[in-house]
């Protein structure tokens, strides 16, 4: 996982939205998150963690997400963008909000986690959550990617059961979990055990000796079959002799009926061929004519009947347009009334407004009459407010002047006089109270110093001494330990032999064993005796150092404080001198002066805003008074108007005499009469519209008419030329082909036959009886056929029968031994077959019972996750002795529990437990980034990312630099570290950096060093 983007609103500290873009941090390799003890630094992996697990490390997921919201916002959202899978190839965005309940600050409404995976320029929302993209939960995120604060050194205090289980899901160890596959095969191998003893124990009667017996048997049943198959034969040649005699028999006499009855029906058929005949003339030469002649008669009755509407049409279509062209002459008449109807209509309307525009003069002036007195009392009311603003102008002018800067200047120097005083005060208290860490820091260090030797000027000196001794003793000891091993072989010396290392033949002065032995006891005391003092040294020596930082850091701060006080007591001095000079020598006469100052300028303020109420009432009864005036100039100029229209309109009107008698009218009655006239005007119009229509119409049907007459005429006629021609032709026909009688030729042609059917019948019944009379003389020449004999078909047929049963039993005999014998050899077959399998099964069933004690409770899991754990551990040693100069390195033992190899100590093992603070962290470090680089692996990517919230306040200045080496070697392997810290010295040392600053309003802040 790479991060990209992140963007936090909402978040504890983060009032406002702030980016931290990672793109330029990760370019550096190693970087880091830099700023003050609560300045939200930890929070920028705490948003990590939400956006992608939807829960925080410092809060349960219930109960307690309403403290994650700030207490100034409404909503929480954070944004983060990162790049995951294969090689880091894809895009993916995880978006996590929140929203506080309007109605209950404290509640927070369920929050919205959603996931995105980014396809070129747009995101698409995925199912799937950080445990599938990263391939890892999240406890396991916090030990191999993110580790947050307080959470390092969580990988070395679990116990070895969470451990393994641990390295079991991060490294999908559960392939290996084989427990219940073992138990699942025992459990098959055993019910297939059992199978094949019951398929045996079904199998027993069945061996060589039962198969030879069938064997025999079925020779001697084959033997018989041929004997019976010769008898078998014999009896059907002479019965299939019989069986074709008896066929050609019934078959003569079936010839024999069917002849009779064919010369029976040969009169029938005959009649049938002479009718077919005649429908056949009648059908193809005369019956076309009869039918174009039956059409011509109907079409000369349609004529006439045609002919006959078309006269009578014609006379009442001319009756019809005279009655329409009387009607027309009236409308006509009546519509050239328009222009002097319409006339009076306008005059009419025209009374209407006249009438209207006087009930518009009357209520106008009554209008006038109203606004008068209001007038009057407006420029009253005007004059008295008017006094008002004199007689107030005129106290103000009686009041004196105050100056609202001086009381500002008094305010503000009030202020800073208590702030200034308060401040000094816990000055001096925090003054006092570093003087006495000061004093306590330095007897520490006085008696620290007290306990070097006499001849020691420090701590790194007399350390360095006790390691040259130290050094010197091992030497020793090497020495004495190569002659104690020698000192044992001492009896093999003997004056004149050679000596078996350096070949002299004398021996003058021997090895003493004893002696030796004695020397290398008090050598390995002193040693011991010297280690215990350097480790003594060394713990002195870093609580040494340790007081001198704290010593030099409350001296740093006492300097500045005092700086400080100083300053402020300048300040104070110089503000109160500023204030004698005004004539205020203390707090209370300033806060005497500021209290009569802001009552005089309450008292003008008061006076000033009553001013300014009676010029506003006076501006406000001015506009009142020169509305009331506008209105009334309008009033009047809409008086002499409507005057003006009245005299127009009623000039306007052309007969004065005829709208004289509608004055006194109602308005509803002129426009009923007005209506009534328009409506009349209107329907005058639509009928004579109407009247020339229908008189078109109707000239136009009794034109058609006229047509269709002339051509119903011409018509009939070629209809009557036509049945001339057609009847003589059909009389012709008659006689030619000899038909006298009408109705009967009529009839055939009525007739319903089938001339094909009946010509196909004809055909058959002559073919069938010439076939008939062919075989009847075929078979009478048969020899032997008119002597054929039921009784002698019928004994032929018995002999056949009890020979073919005699046969089918044999034959069915031999197939049942046939089939025993083949039974037989199946079950042989399978028996040895099952025997074979039951001893392989047997052999399964004894492995995997050993299979099943071997991988029972987990056990070859547990196993693979201890290799697992010493190749971590293997890949951890090598930074963790680069760290400790050698001098210690990781061990885990077959129950998974670290311990260290200490090689100052000969070697020997302690848990890791007993290391000092800085000593585990390098620990941590070293196993975290093992952990983190098998992910890598494990995730087949080409760069990873690891970022560590913790540790390095515990470490020395020498430790700090050796493991920011480390950290800054992990670039080379194509990792990615990143620091939060509030150690200096790190800052100083990392180029790349955001730098998390709390501002007092704004809440975090995140800026860059680039």
């Amino acid at each position: 996982m790479i991060p990209l983007r992140l963007e936090i609103e909402g978040l504890y500290s983060y009032k406002e939205k702030q980016l931290i873009d990672f793109t330029q941090l990760t370019a550096a390799g190693l970087f880091g998150i830099f700023g003050a003890v609560g300045s939200g630094k930890s929070s920028i992996l705490e948003a990590i963690l939400l956006a992608l697990y939807g829960s925080t490390e410092r809060l349960s997921d219930r109960g307690e997400k309403n403290s994650m919201l700030n207490l100034q916002s409404e909503a929480l959202l954070i944004t983060f963008e990162f790049l995951s899978g294969k090689n880091n190839s894809q895009t993916y965005l995880a978006r996590y909000s929140a929203k506080r309940n309007p109605k209950n600050f404290e509640d927070v409404k369920p929050a919205e986690h959603t996931f995105y995976k980014k396809s070129g320029e747009q995101l698409e929302p995925i199912s799937e959550g950080a445990e599938q993209i990263l391939g890892m939960k999240k406890e396991h995120f916090k030990q191999t990617v993110i580790i947050p604060q307080g959470k390092f050194r969580e990988f070395i205090d679990l116990t070895p059961g969470p451990r393994a289980e641990m390295m079991k899901e991060l490294f999908g160890l559960e392939r290996f979990d084989l427990a219940s596959k073992t138990s699942t095969l025992l459990k098959i191998t055993r019910e297939e055990k059992i199978r094949l003893e019951t398929q045996l124990q079904g199998l027993e009667e069945i061996h060589e000796e039962l198969l030879k017996e069938k064997e025999i048997l079925l020779k001697a049943t084959q033997e018989e079959i041929l004997q019976q198959k010769s008898t078998l034969e014999l009896a059907e040649q002479l019965f299939k002799k019989q069986e074709i005699l008896k066929e050609k028999h019934q078959e003569w006499k079936n010839f024999q009926s069917e002849w009779e009855s064919l010369e029976a029906k040969k009169p029938e058929i005959e009649s049938k061929k002479n009718q077919w005949k005649d429908f056949l003339k009648a059908k193809t030469y005369l019956k076309p004519v009869w039918e174009q002649l039956q059409d011509q008669y109907v079409d000369a009755e349609k004529n006439r009947v045609s002919i006959d509407n078309c006269s009578r049409f014609r006379d009442n279509y001319a009756e019809e347009i005279l009655e329409h062209e009387k009607e027309l002459q009236d409308l006509k008449e009546k519509a050239d009334q328009k222009s002097v109807r319409e006339a009076k209509i306008r005059d009419l309307q025209k009374v209407i407004e006249v009438k209207e525009l006087e009930i518009d003069l009357f209520h106008l002036e009554q209008a006038m009459d109203n606004l008068q007195p209001a007038l009057v009392a407006r420029k009253t009311a005007l004059q008295q407010i008017s006094s008002g603003i004199q007689n107030q102008e005129k106290e103000l002018e009686n009041s004196g002047t105050t100056d609202s800067s001086m009381l500002a200047d008094w305010k503000s120097a009030g202020k800073e006089w208590q702030q200034l005083g308060s401040t000094v005060q816990k000055k001096q208290e925090e003054k006092t109270a570093l003087m006495k860490e000061i004093s306590h820091f330095e007897e520490k260090i006085h008696a620290l110093q007290r306990g070097l030797p006499g001849e020691q000027e420090n701590f790194d000196k007399a350390i360095a001494t006790a390691k040259n001794q130290l050094q010197q003793l091992e030497n020793e000891k090497d020495m004495l330990g190569k002659k104690a091993g020698l000192a044992t072989h001492v009896h093999l010396l003997e004056e004149g032999k050679a000596c078996p290392l350096c070949g002299s033949l004398s021996h003058p002065d021997p090895l003493e064993a004893e002696k030796e032995s004695q020397a290398l006891s008090s050598l390995q005391e002193q040693i011991q005796n010297l280690k215990k003092h350097l480790d003594h040294l060394q713990t002195q020596s870093l609580q040494h150092r340790e007081y001198s930082i704290h010593l030099s850091n409350f001296r740093v701060q006492k300097d500045k404080l005092a700086e400080d006080l100083d300053q402020m007591e300048n300040q104070l001095q110089l503000l109160r001198q500023q204030l004698t000079l005004q004539g205020i020598p203390s707090q209370e006469e300033l806060a005497r002066k500021i209290s009569e100052t802001e009552n005089a300028i309450r008292k003008k303020e008061e006076s000033l805003e009553k001013l300014k109420d009676l010029r506003s009432q006076w501006e406000k009864e001015r506009g009142l008074m020169e509305d009331e005036e506008n209105r009334l100039r309008a009033a009047e100029n809409e008086v002499v108007g409507v005057r003006s229209k009245i005299l127009s309109k009623k000039e306007e009107i052309k007969d004065p005499e005829f709208s004289k008698a509608f004055y006194p009218r109602p308005k509803e009655s002129i426009l009923q009469a007005i209506e009534k006239v328009e409506w009349d005007i209107k329907e005058t119009a639509f009928k004579l519209e109407g009247k020339l229509k229908v008189i078109q119409e109707t000239k136009n049907k009794q034109a058609t008419n006229l047509a269709n007459l002339e051509n119903f005429e011409k018509n009939l006629k070629e209809n009557l030329n036509k049945i001339k021609d057609l009847e003589a032709n059909f009389a012709n026909l008659k006689v030619k082909h000899g038909f006298s009688d009408q109705e009967a030729l009529i009839a055939l042609f009525n007739h319903s036959l089938d001339a094909d059917k009946v010509d196909t019948e004809i055909r058959q019944f002559e073919d069938r009886r010439l076939l008939v009379k062919s075989k009847l003389q075929e078979l009478e020449g048969l020899e032997g056929l008119t002597t054929f004999s039921e009784e002698a078909f019928a004994k032929s047929w018995e002999a056949l029968k009890e020979s073919q049963a005699h046969f089918s039993q044999i034959q069915k005999s031999q197939a049942l031994l046939e089939q025993e014998i083949k039974t037989i050899q199946t079950k042989l077959t399978e028996k040895k077959g099952l025997q074979g399998l039951f001893a392989k099964v047997e052999n399964r069933e004894s492995d995997l019972k050993e299979l099943e004690r071997l991988f029972k409770g987990s056990g070859f899991v547990k196993y693979v996750s201890a290799i697992y754990l010493k190749e971590l551990c293997h890949t951890a040693n090598v930074r963790f002795m680069k760290l400790t100069k050698n001098s210690l390195s990781l061990d885990i033992d077959d129950n998974n529990t670290f311990w260290v190899i200490d090689y100052l100590n000969g070697g020997k093992k302690r848990l890791l437990k007993t290391l000092s603070g800085g000593q585990t962290f390098q620990a941590s470090l070293c196993l975290a980034l093992a952990l983190a680089e098998k992910v890598k692996s494990l995730n087949q990517a080409d760069q990873s990312f690891f970022f560590l919230d913790e540790g390095f306040g515990a470490l020395d200045k020498n430790s700090l630099r050796v493991v920011f080496e480390t950290l800054k070697s992990l670039r080379h392997e194509n990792r990615i570290v990143g620091i939060i810290s509030h150690v200096e010295e790190l800052q100083q040392e990392i180029g790349v950096y955001a730098k998390v600053e709390l501002d007092a309003d704004r809440g975090s802040l995140v800026g860059y060093s680039f």
